[in-house]
């Protein structure tokens, strides 16, 4: 079964231009000039949305919200594709549930890019949770039990920076022993700061240390990231200073 997309923009040149680049790649393409004719076709068939944001009346944010607060497309992946191109802006679209954010004008090669990489978390998001839903039966003769393992032997130690605490075990981070609620992409930037002080990193270091091979990342994502995980962290995200024309370090 062939993959579906939806490029959903106001600007009838650049849903052509995405729609014959993504064919090319093998991908089945439509094309909407406005979030009121999207909502008119059948949604659920699709398995990307590509959104612009400043669109008549309906924005691809409202647009963006109505798919999120669906049960039938809440999980379809969406990427923003904008000329806003604020922090803010980013951030709003982030939080709304996109799974990324480009920004106008772009490269067709990133596009392709991005969307072969969100596609792929997304089939491997679905594999995982029908592994969980449909475990594999129990065998139907079971040997005798082994001695069970000391698991508490492979338990990482907790890392402490005065009353932040990092457990990577369950992934949790605490300050003054209440617990923070950070995204993955947060709590991996965290660790790393956080296992990796006193030294200045560059965008492209962060980026090989934080995100997979396979996804692409702007300096913008970064930053954005990295303003959001301060301001969750309090008075511990000053200890994240930036050094213009270098990058980032935990001090």
């Amino acid at each position: 079964m062939s993959t579906r997309l939806l490029v959903i923009d106001d600007e009838e040149s650049i849903c052509e231009i995405l729609k014959y680049n993504l064919r090319k790649e093998g991908y089945e393409v439509d094309t909407a000039y406005s979030a009121e004719e999207a909502l008119e076709k059948d949604l659920t068939p699709y398995d990307l949305f590509i959104v612009d944001i400043m669109m008549e009346r309906l924005s691809g944010f409202d647009f963006a919200k109505r798919l999120r607060n669906s049960a039938q497309t809440e999980d379809v992946p969406i990427i923003f594709c904008s000329a806003l191109n604020g922090e803010d802006d980013t951030v709003m679209g982030l939080n709304i549930g996109a799974d990324d954010y480009i920004t106008k004008p772009f490269k067709v090669s990133e596009m392709i890019a991005r969307v072969n990489a969100v596609l792929r978390r997304a089939q491997i998001a679905r594999r995982l949770q029908s592994q969980r839903s449909n475990p594999a039966p129990a065998p139907a003769q079971v040997a005798a039990p082994a001695p069970a393992p000391d698991l508490t032997a492979d338990l990482e130690p907790e890392i402490v920076f005065e009353t932040l605490r990092l457990d990577p075990n369950d992934k949790t981070i605490y300050i003054d022993d209440e617990k923070v609620a950070l995204t993955k992409t947060e709590y991996d930037l965290l660790y790393f700061f956080l296992t990796h002080r006193n030294r200045v990193y560059s965008r492209q270091e962060i980026i090989r240390h934080v995100w997979a091979d396979d996804v692409v990342i702007t300096n913008r994502t970064i930053d954005t990231n990295i303003t959001r995980l301060r301001k969750k962290i309090g008075d511990y995200g000053q200890h994240i200073e930036t050094r213009p024309g270098f990058g980032y370090g935990f001090k």
